[in-house]
């Protein structure tokens, strides 16, 4: 067994076998690999609902929330927003390609011992505010979690365009305009919940008198990443950049969100 938790080894093995068959219709353009792998996926998202809910129940009488449960969570909005895409756009791979973030989150997860780490308790007088703050930053990082394996898929498409490299992965890909369009979605999503979840963060911390977070790393890095795509915002909606220089701009952006996740080693925010 990996874990202590049977139902934690029960999503795990489940998550990576419709993985394999996601896979599998990447290689093979297999109709039904593809319907196994969603029947798997949807299975292992209600056992993580159940658990997540389970976790949740337990935190009636407190605030305590670990960072375990934090990236649990993270991952299964990832399966989430991957499940509702597929459902209303046909868009070949994007189940794959998210979800495969989604399972290198909830694996390694699972290794880092989750019951040992800090919990989010810096909230001590605003509890309410924490719930809030979480699940804000939790949908803003999904939604721009999608965001870049869209832009990944542009600057792979275009690539593979711009050389007249045919293949039948390429034939399965949706267009550049349709790309950018699920770009500009996941952007008009993500940066606001961020922008309010970070407004909160400062809130809370005026709220409990403790000004001197304010400083901290993993505020300052928050904030640089949320200006970022503020940036992003203003290179596409007022200098009209062209797709395949945003969404290089939008991994740029990106990359300083994932900068902001490693901050959490060396921060005493939370």
């Amino acid at each position: 067994m990996v874990t202590q938790n049977w139902m934690q080894d029960a999503i795990l093995y489940v998550y990576a076998l419709s993985l394999l068959f996601y896979f599998s219709d990447f290689m093979n353009e297999s109709r039904r690999f593809e319907r196994t792998g969603t029947g798997l996926l949807i299975f292992v998202w209600f056992l993580q609902t159940s658990y997540l809910l389970g976790r949740l129940m337990a935190h009636e009488q407190s605030a305590a929330f670990t960072p375990y449960e934090y990236w649990f969570a993270f991952s299964w909005l990832l399966i989430t927003i991957s499940l509702v895409i597929s459902r209303f756009y046909k868009i070949n791979f994007i189940i794959f390609f998210v979800n495969v973030v989604g399972f290198a989150v909830f694996a390694l997860n699972l290794y880092s011992k989750p019951e040992i780490g800090r919990s989010l308790t810096v909230w001590e007088a605003t509890r309410e505010l924490l719930y809030v703050h979480i699940s804000l930053v939790l949908c803003a990082y999904a939604a721009l979690t999608v965001g870049a394996v869209f832009s990944g898929m542009y600057l792979f498409l275009h690539h593979r365009l711009k050389g007249k490299r045919w293949s039948s992965i390429v034939r399965r890909l949706p267009s550049l305009n349709t790309i950018d369009q699920f770009i500009a979605k996941t952007v008009i999503i993500g940066v606001p919940l961020l922008a309010m979840s970070l407004s909160i963060a400062v809130i809370s911390l005026i709220v409990e008198g403790r000004l001197d977070l304010l400083l901290d790393l993993k505020v300052i890095s928050s904030f640089a990443a949320l200006i970022s795509f503020f940036a992003y915002v203003y290179q596409k909606s007022t200098l009209k950049r062209p797709g395949l220089q945003l969404a290089k701009l939008y991994l740029v952006c990106f990359s300083l969100l994932l900068v902001n996740l490693v901050t959490n080693f060396f921060s005493s925010f939370h």
